[in-house]
């Protein structure tokens, strides 16, 4: 068995190559913005790690992140520099100007809507808001703020990388052929565990890295171990063995999709079967989704499907979960 934790090897991986690292860290938000409160990157001298949603606000942070990662921004920031009130607030003002990668400069906003830039030696804190002075159209306000990582926030950082990876949705794909193999790549992508589940060993030797991989015998076994929430998408080589998985998975009533590769004579096919011979009811048979990927797009190569099915799943996957919170605040009130 295969299997790997993706972001959380990811972000060890960037906090062990840099010897200084700044976190970057979306604190507040006003109106519309690129990302939520709570999104952060990481900055080193010369990579980045993570988003906090592109642009100007982005270029500018990232700037700002590595004026403090020299080691003469604690010379600065003792002498505090000219335009720094006492209690540590810099006031940019319109002539100030922020050049990102590729040489684009951009013009902090003026006076009226500045942005605000809070400094000390090894903390910032940027009030920006996305308007047109700085290149972006988002309309809202952002207050990001910037760390030095020490021990206690990269321990902090790494714990949270892990309860999340713990707590992301499963999604368990039956089958490494062709579309297998291009819907593996796609979900590799997303912040979802992929389970890739096979039969054959050789099917499994050319997936992504970032799966989980499990060779048995009796692939519907594992339809009954997936936690709660999950989707299962079923592609394998054999109908038989399809309608076998498909029918355990239906009869579960916990899933978010339950998605089977084919065409409509073969759904036909196996809602006689299921009716007749597998005890199955029509309610459950309705949750079936199948083709998978919709019909809306004519094109059956692989990763069209792959990309179809892709976003079907993760739409499923957003959908379940919101109904499972809403329900959980009314059982709570």
């Amino acid at each position: 068995m295969q299997t790997m934790n993706p972001n959380v090897q990811s972000l060890k991986a960037f906090l062990g190559r840099a010897d200084r690292v700044a976190l970057v860290e979306v604190a507040a938000t006003k109106g519309s913005t690129p990302r939520d409160a709570g999104a952060f990157m990481l900055v080193s001298a010369s990579a980045i790690f993570g988003t906090i949603g592109g642009g100007q606000l982005e270029y500018m942070a990232i700037d700002k992140a590595r004026q403090m990662l020299s080691p003469r921004e604690g010379e600065m920031a003792a002498k505090r520099p000219e335009g720094v009130a006492s209690e540590g607030t810099a006031k940019v003002p319109s002539a100030a100007r922020v050049t990102p990668p590729g040489g684009f400069a951009a013009t902090l906003p003026s006076r009226g809507r500045e942005t605000r830039i809070e400094v000390d030696e090894v903390c910032a804190t940027l009030d920006v808001p996305l308007g047109p002075e700085i290149g972006q159209c988002c309309g809202g306000r952002v207050e990001v703020l910037i760390r030095l990582v020490d021990r206690t926030i990269e321990e902090r950082l790494i714990a949270k990388a892990e309860a999340e990876e713990a707590h992301l949705p499963h999604v368990y794909l039956f089958g490494g052929g062709h579309v297998g193999q291009a819907l593996a790549a796609s979900l590799a992508l997303l912040p979802i565990h992929v389970v890739v589940v096979e039969t054959r060993s050789e099917a499994l030797q050319d997936m992504p890295e970032t799966v989980e991989t499990r060779l048995t015998p009796m692939p519907e076994a594992v339809v009954r171990e997936a936690p709660a929430g999950s989707a299962f998408a079923i592609l394998t080589h054999d109908h038989a063995l399809d309608f076998l998985i498909v029918a355990e998975a239906l009869k579960r009533d916990d899933t978010a999709y339950v998605g089977m590769i084919g065409s409509r004579t073969k759904k036909a096919t196996f809602r006689s079967w299921f009716l007749k011979s597998a005890e199955g009811s029509e309610a459950e048979f309705n949750r079936l989704i199948s083709p998978i990927g919709g019909s809306a797009v004519k094109d059956k190569r692989p990763p069209v499907i792959a990309a179809l099915a892709a976003a079907e799943i993760m739409t499923a996957l957003a959908s379940h979960a919101s109904a499972a919170n809403a329900f959980e605040k009314a059982m709570a009130g």
